[in-house]
């Protein structure tokens, strides 16, 4: 009787890989062709208005966003399912409304550039509109871009530590009644319109017997940006992480010494954005400068005596002038009023990141 070797194991046989499924039977449009179906979607569009006499680019525009979508759908259908065509459709929907978001906004800029880098130049920069009639050539914003300057800073000056107060308060101590009293007050502040508040420093001037001047616009401009800087602020300090905190006071450290060395340096690239947020929302202000500062075509330095312009107010007054040459200078002072804005938030982006706390080891 034979018997099998001891100590002898029979090796197990390796399981058999199972099969693949193929790729081949799942079919798939290609990465490319969203392309493709916005090519076609604007030829048609274009093709069909100029065949219906529309000229309207609008038009055009709005035609090739609908054939855009319907192709996009129809050819997913086919080619994929309706699961992933509806995926796509909504996906095609998001990339219509932002490039109706966008368009607008770069057509503004580009027209903007174009015909404001036409007269804008040295000249128009350092010379005012003293003695200069609408319908000559020469003149420039420097008056009315040192009042803009002016009157922001004032703004700014008074706004931005009332406002960071505020909403430290709110966040950090705000509790009952008055918080909530102080947090009603600054959302209806928030939609107050610019006139409103034009009319009530007009009102106080009126009863103080009191004459335009920058200071007076500024003192306008600073109840519309009170309220913007509070609300952002008060988003950002909301967002510090309360581990923060904690730690900070478990060591010992008092409130307002973890206020001020953990929780707006935390949030002082937030807080700083928001404050830009606000001087962007004020710099176009024209209607409290109307009523308040009068516009003045001379040069005036001093905030707190006299007629002044601004930005806004001297593109409101060549464009109501009705010359060429004024309609140039309106469109230049709208260039150097964008460029303005934009200096300020490419400053504001740099103490940002410079007034970060560090996160390397």
């Amino acid at each position: 009787m034979s018997h099998a070797p001891t100590g002898v194991m029979e090796r197990p046989k390796p399981a058999s890989p199972s099969p693949k499924k193929s790729s081949l039977g799942s079919r798939s449009l290609p990465r490319l062709a969203p392309v493709g179906f916005a090519v076609l979607a604007v030829a048609l569009g274009v093709g069909l208005s100029l065949a219906a006499g529309w000229e309207s680019r609008i038009q055009w525009g709005l035609l090739s966003a609908l054939f855009f979508l319907v192709v996009s759908y129809v050819a997913t259908t086919v080619v994929e399912n309706q699961r992933q065509a509806k995926d796509r459709l909504a996906t095609s929907v998001m990339w219509v409304c932002f490039l109706a978001a966008v368009v607008p906004l770069a057509s503004l800029l580009w027209t903007t550039i174009v015909r404001g880098a036409e007269r804008l130049d040295g000249y128009f920069l350092t010379h005012s509109m003293a003695g200069v009639l609408g319908s000559e050539a020469s003149g420039g914003v420097y008056h009315a871009l040192i009042g803009t300057l002016e009157q922001v800073g004032i703004a700014t000056v008074i706004s931005a530590p009332l406002g960071l107060l505020t909403a430290v308060y709110l966040v950090e101590y705000g509790k009952g009644s008055l918080a909530k009293a102080v947090t009603f007050f600054v959302d209806v502040m928030t939609g107050i319109p610019s006139i409103v508040a034009g009319l009530f420093i007009l009102s106080i001037m009126l009863i103080a017997s009191l004459e335009p001047s920058g200071l007076m616009g500024a003192l306008a401009l600073t109840i519309l940006m009170i309220p913007v800087v509070v609300r952002s602020t008060e988003e950002m300090l909301k967002l510090v992480p309360n581990e923060l905190r904690e730690a900070s006071l478990a060591l010992g450290i008092p409130k307002w010494r973890t206020i001020l060395k953990v929780v707006l340096p935390t949030a002082i690239g937030g807080i700083t954005t928001g404050v830009m947020l606000a001087i962007a929302r004020i710099a176009g202000e024209t209607a409290p400068i109307i009523l308040l500062v009068f516009g003045s075509q001379l040069i005036n330095t001093n905030p707190f005596e006299g007629a002044q312009s601004s930005l806004p107010f001297y593109i409101y007054e060549q464009y109501k002038v009705g010359e060429a040459a004024s309609y140039d200078r309106a469109w230049a002072a709208a260039l150097v009023l964008i460029a303005f804005v934009m200096i300020l938030n490419l400053v504001a982006r740099g103490i940002a990141r410079w007034k970060a706390p560090k996160t390397g080891r």
